[in-house]
């Protein structure tokens, strides 16, 4: 695991734009970390009007890229993230996740998947109440049988609260909190970071620290990050940005602002 509490040199952002073939990376392909293909997710209540979240969505993602989702309520977002992680099925079409489809783990192994290959950050922090800043963050290595103690430690640190490990959430500004969040789904240094609206119930110099910090944390062990927002202060940090809309990635550009070159 590697964590650091500076920003780390800034690079330029990578140039891979492919939609469902490799990646060119200078003169070599490279096989994306994610590919989505055609991927749709409908939903009908009792038989009735049927109502796609997702209706054909494509793109490829390399290792290691920094990706701003932007749109709407309604839009997607959500919706594409779920399925990145397994948490639910696609009406059709298919996730590939470092070169496996999805469709071929049982459910053994898309949690296993969760556990060891993917971070999860959330809105609303998601910590368990009864658990110390501290307890959050091993949880997580706990659970992939690596009760690094000393990890643990060192991520709370990394983000910022050392001296606050034996806080309970409530102890904690919103800010806190969510760096314990960003702690937890670091300390296991995931191949892929999912952040569902990171700043939503923030305020904007809070959400603007927290990005600040996640993106250095994913920069440092070089994971993929993906966020889902309706705020374009993410694009800041994003070496890509896909906008979404009715369930269509309808636009792709270039990071707007050069923070995260």
């Amino acid at each position: 695991m590697r964590l650091t509490s500076g920003r780390p040199p800034s690079r330029k952002a990578s140039k891979g734009r492919g939609r469902t073939g490799p990646i060119n990376e200078g003169k070599r392909a490279v096989e994306p970390i994610i590919r989505i293909v055609d991927l749709w997710k409908e939903y009908s209540q009792n038989g009735g009007e049927v109502t796609a979240a997702l209706a054909g969505a494509s793109v490829d993602i390399a290792r290691g890229q920094i990706v701003a989702l932007l749109g709407k309520s309604g839009s997607g977002k959500t919706t594409l993230l779920n399925l990145l992680a397994g948490l639910d099925q696609p009406t059709r079409g298919r996730v590939e996740v470092e070169g496996t489809d999805l469709r071929a783990l049982g459910e053994q192994g898309l949690t296993s998947l969760r556990r060891r290959r993917l971070g999860f950050v959330f809105q609303f922090f998601n910590l368990l109440p009864t658990l110390t800043a501290f307890e959050n963050v091993f949880l997580s290595l706990e659970l992939i049988d690596i009760p690094d103690r000393e990890g643990a430690y060192a991520a709370l640190d990394a983000v910022g609260l050392k001296g606050k490990e034996d806080r309970y959430p409530y102890e904690l500004s919103g800010g806190e909190q969510q760096r314990v969040a960003i702690a937890r789904a670091i300390v296991k240094s995931p191949s892929i970071v999912l952040a569902d609206e990171p700043i939503g119930n923030l305020d904007n110099r809070t959400g603007e620290q927290i990005l600040d910090l996640l993106h250095t944390q994913v920069r440092a062990s070089k994971s993929t990050l993906i966020m889902a927002s309706h705020s374009l202060l993410t694009c800041r940090y994003a070496d890509r940005v896909l906008r979404m809309e009715d369930g269509r990635i309808v636009e792709e550009a270039p990071a707007p602002w050069g923070k995260a070159q």
